[in-house]
């Protein structure tokens, strides 16, 4: 098949549509980031950037907050976070900090009797 024969793609409808689709994702977004296409298009790959780093983040912020709690809760027993995690290692008790923190918070007593074991 030729080039010559081959029918004009006109894209006008499919650029709409992208448009269109790229202007909903703008929305709240402040002055030319939300009305131009080339800024909101900027912007829009800013906000996938900054989406994806955020979402570890997250879970980094997590995970600190886990070992403030369990921190706190092993204070109580005169024990520093670091010497009650060793000594869960020691007598081989698998609770992560999660499980950890979140017996901190909803099940203090439990964990008392946890720590009060490894002692």
């Amino acid at each position: 098949m030729n080039l010559d024969d081959m029918p004009r793609v006109k894209r006008g409808v499919i650029t709409k549509k992208k448009h269109k689709a790229l202007r909903a994702r703008a929305k709240g977004r402040r002055m030319l980031n939300r009305t131009t296409i080339k800024r909101a298009r900027q912007a829009d790959l800013k906000a996938g950037v900054q989406a994806y780093r955020d979402r570890r983040n997250k879970k980094r912020l997590a995970r600190n907050l886990w070992a403030i709690q369990i921190n706190a809760a092993a204070r109580m027993h005169d024990l520093s976070y670091s010497k009650l995690i060793k000594a869960l290692k020691d007598k081989k008790i698998e609770l992560d900090r999660k499980i950890l923190s979140s017996l901190a918070n909803k099940e203090p007593t439990t964990l008392d009797k946890i720590i009060e074991f490894v002692k």
